[in-house]
């Protein structure tokens, strides 16, 4: 009964290796690499108004 379980086992493991094997989602290798197309934007400049000293935003606590 052990070698029973055994060869079972076994020629599962064999099937699982041979479907991994010859699996039909193999990705295929691309030697051709593009460059990818770089965009520049001007960054838009942002503007602050810091308040002064005595006119503090309220905090709430």
């Amino acid at each position: 009964m052990l070698l029973t379980i055994t060869l079972i086992l076994g020629f599962l493991v064999a099937v699982n290796f041979l479907l991994l094997i010859f699996s039909c989602n193999k990705s295929t290798k691309k030697l051709e690499s593009k460059k990818p197309h770089i965009i520049r934007t001007e960054k838009p400049t942002l503007v602050t108004n810091q308040l002064q000293t005595n006119q503090l935003a309220a905090t709430g606590s």
